[in-house]
């Protein structure tokens, strides 16, 4: 962890997801509320910082739409058509690298 500044992840609904795919319980139990307030924690008491991203945007033309969860293909009417998590980890990677370029 000390050899980078910043550690970007997706702002993940784990309610909307608990409720939208019914996983009940075991989604609202997985402790990612606890895991990202812990790297929070640990991030911070080294310098680094967390950044949360929102990833219901186009990976290449920058449009926004709604993300169903049962959803699991990202179609935008720019004719990008791929997987939403490969979506989502291309969003993530980039606003990361953009957000940490302009603190610089």
């Amino acid at each position: 962890m000390s050899t980078f500044d910043a550690v970007v992840i997706e702002d993940l609904d784990m309610k909307g997801m608990s409720q939208a795919l019914n996983f009940g319980k075991s989604v609202a139990d997985n402790g990612w509320g606890m895991f990202t307030s812990f790297l929070q924690y640990k991030l911070s008491e080294r310098g680094k910082q967390l950044i949360k991203i929102d990833t219901k945007t186009c990976s290449s033309c920058g449009n926004t739409q709604p993300m169903p969860m049962e959803i699991r293909t990202y179609a935008c009417s720019s004719g990008l058509n791929i997987d939403r998590d490969y979506n989502s980890a291309l969003n993530i990677k980039k606003e990361g690298i953009r957000l940490l370029a302009s603190a610089y």
